[in-house]
């Protein structure tokens, strides 16, 4: 028996969603090796911005999920 579209549709998102997230983790494990003193140099409102645009695009990533809003890209500068 087939599966209907909607079981398609779901394991088509666990797959690639899966993927995405630990792309995602992957990459803010390598980000969080720059909190190395020894080989980077960075204060206090460097560590400041960079939380406030992970933690405004994890917001902007729930409300995309409750509201089916379409996120936006923005570029990360210091």
């Amino acid at each position: 028996m087939a599966k209907s579209n909607q079981s398609l549709k779901r394991d088509r998102f666990k797959n690639v969603a899966g993927k995405r997230v630990q792309k995602v983790l992957d990459t803010i494990d390598s980000l969080a090796k720059c909190a190395n003193k020894n080989n980077y140099e960075y204060d206090e409102e460097d560590v400041s911005k960079m939380m406030r645009a992970l933690k405004d695009k994890v917001k902007i990533l729930e409300m995309a999920y409750t509201s089916n809003t379409k996120s936006t890209k923005n570029t990360f500068k210091f």
